[in-house]
């Protein structure tokens, strides 16, 4: 396993163990996880992401650190947009949509108070980060 999914398992197991809550470098980030079935492998892929709420939606950004490429999960939203989100104690189904335009920028905005270091990931990625929405599929 790779030190970056070691890492994510970690918190992984962090957040599930305390209702949501995850400290270290994520003290007081909002998080949720993520779970996708893999585009090409159809396994089931859960990360830690953090979000914005819009409403009765969860925003989620495909930032991958400004790295080059795309985050994986973002494929797989791609792919099939159908995913399940925990946060704090819940779960629950969503749909992924990623926005574009005006309220793509919108809610980018309304982000970078709250991770600033988005901006330097954005410069670095020469690409426009996705924003993805996720609206809650009731049962």
């Amino acid at each position: 396993m790779s030190e970056r999914l070691h890492r994510n398992q970690l918190v992984i197991d962090e957040f599930r163990s305390a209702d949501g809550v995850v400290g270290g470098d994520f003290a007081g980030v909002p998080l949720l996880l993520l779970t996708t079935t893999g585009a090409r492998s159809g396994e089931r892929r859960t990360m830690p992401l953090t979000f914005l709420r819009d409403g009765a939606r969860l925003v989620v950004f495909g930032a991958n650190g400004g790295r080059e490429n795309r985050p994986g999960w973002y494929y797989n939203l791609l792919a099939d947009p159908s995913a399940t989100v925990e946060v704090g104690s819940e779960a629950f189904r969503v749909t992924a949509r990623v926005t574009e335009g005006a309220e793509r920028e919108q809610l980018w905005a309304r982000q970078l108070p709250h991770t600033p270091y988005f901006e330097d990931f954005q410069e670095r990625a020469e690409r426009p980060i996705p924003v993805i929405a996720l609206t809650r599929v009731d049962a």
